[in-house]
């Protein structure tokens, strides 16, 4: 179903972000296989709407977001402002109260609304999706960095209320959520170079490719030379640096979903490990973890999911499908 279609009961709305997520981020949902079912519903709920909108504005021309790994080529700029102002309608309608003709957006708005997410999130990973239509390079890191606070950071600190934080962590854990949204996000960057400059589009800091002596016309070889390998190697720095940032947060998550997280930043910086591996070179393939490490990375987190999930059975929120 798309948008445009009749209005989707809750319990298929929330069907059809797991397959979104099942579909386009393998990893993570390997990861959220981790969490206990009445949790992982709404974790695929956050991702169905990031990816979405994502899809929405790439089926006009092309957009980055916090999930998707597709970038626009600049074309048909109107086609895509026109495609993002609709779905940021339908956006507003639902959180008012609004019955839409969306197939993500009940489970999103339900999810928002069970777990109070902030709207300031929300409307800051929108911030960044509007960026899509018009920037293809970022000057320094910083400039990324903004970028990256809607796109990836902002997607953390909507997870965060569904995976939920001890008693008295909660403003705490906002930082390290943030973290690992940019660890995840620059780690797909350093992945996709080939894949985004194929589409017009850099997420390597243009100050950093001046450093390192990189011009453009070196993204585009079937492999890296020197400077270009150690203008990614300097950036995976940069990555694992936010994962240690981030790890501190994963101890302020309850039990049942320290496992998920742990498991998602090994599958994540998993790929920097194949990236090193390769010496850097982000050119001659696509890195990903064979599927044999993930499951091993999986079964090394099950035993612990399982008994903290037993450990804190819970009823159903108030109109939470079964």
């Amino acid at each position: 179903m798309t948008a445009g279609t009749s209005t989707v009961t809750l319990t298929a709305s929330y069907e059809q972000c797991r397959r979104i997520n099942a579909r386009h981020g393998r990893s993570f949902y390997l990861a959220t296989l981790l969490l206990p079912a009445w949790k992982r519903r709404h974790v695929h709920a956050l991702y169905g709407f990031a990816r979405h909108v994502d899809d929405i504005v790439d089926a006009s021309g092309g957009a980055r977001g916090a999930t998707n790994e597709r970038d626009g080529d600049g074309r048909d700029g109107d086609g895509r402002a026109a495609a993002l102002d609709g779905v940021a309608a339908r956006l507003e309608a639902s959180l008012a109260g609004e019955p839409v003709p969306d197939p993500v957006l009940p489970a999103f708005v339900h999810t928002v609304r069970s777990f109070g997410i902030e709207h300031d999130d929300i409307r800051a990973f929108m911030s960044s999706m509007r960026a899509d239509l018009t920037v293809t390079r970022y000057d320094t890191y910083q400039d990324l960095l903004v970028y990256m606070e809607g796109s990836a950071a902002a997607i953390g600190l909507m997870m965060l209320p569904v995976l939920e934080t001890l008693p008295g962590t909660g403003r705490s854990a906002r930082e390290p959520a943030r973290e690992l949204g940019r660890a995840f996000q620059l780690t797909n960057f350093l992945r996709d170079v080939a894949e985004d400059r194929a589409r017009s589009r850099i997420y390597l800091p243009l100050e950093d490719m001046e450093r390192f002596g990189v011009g453009e016309a070196d993204l585009a070889g079937n492999g890296c030379g020197r400077r270009l390998r150690e203008l990614v190697a300097f950036e995976a720095a940069r990555a694992r640096a936010h994962y240690r940032r981030a790890q501190e947060g994963i101890d302020m998550l309850v039990p049942s979903s320290r496992p998920c997280i742990r498991a998602a930043a090994a599958l994540y910086g998993g790929i920097l490990d194949r990236i090193a591996a390769a010496d850097h070179d982000v050119l001659a393939g696509r890195a990903c973890v064979p599927r044999r490490h993930r499951a091993v990375i999986f079964t090394r987190h099950l035993v612990a999911a399982s008994a903290a999930a037993r450990a804190e059975r819970r009823p159903l929120l108030a109109g939470e499908p079964r």
